[in-house]
């Protein structure tokens, strides 16, 4: 579902990883490389890409001018809301099939699937 919703949009999984983790707040290099998983040097690339896009934009930190965070643009909002809704719309009618209490349960265990593999966090928490 994911990755059906990137190309929908016009991005890589990796891109709309991205986008996602800057829905929240802008985030330093060294945080969206543990947040995301990817070496330096891949999460530079991608930033790269995403800002010639016009999606993000790279920002010096008002705590100290050598560090560099990484923020949504106004297109890269409106894009990164877009296709979180449409993901988490499509991730909602997986389970459709299931009871109440059959998704319940999948809900536990997919959340310790998760923990348990340190997946990465690109969706924010819902009410």
């Amino acid at each position: 579902m994911y990755t059906e919703s990137a190309r929908e949009y016009g991005l890589t999984p990796q891109q709309g990883q991205l986008l996602c983790v800057l829905m929240a707040q802008p985030y330093g290099m060294g945080e969206l490389s543990s947040m995301l998983g990817l070496a330096k040097s891949s999460l530079s690339g991608l930033v790269d890409r995403c800002e010639r896009n016009g999606l993000v934009r790279r920002e010096t930190s008002a705590q100290d001018t050598r560090a560099v965070k990484v923020a949504l643009t106004p297109e890269g909002d409106r894009l990164a809301g877009e296709f979180y809704a449409e993901t988490c719309r499509r991730v909602d009618m997986l389970p459709a099939g299931l009871s109440a209490a059959e998704r319940d349960a999948l809900a536990v265990l997919l959340g310790r699937v998760v923990a348990d593999n340190k997946v990465p966090v690109v969706f924010l928490e819902t009410s």
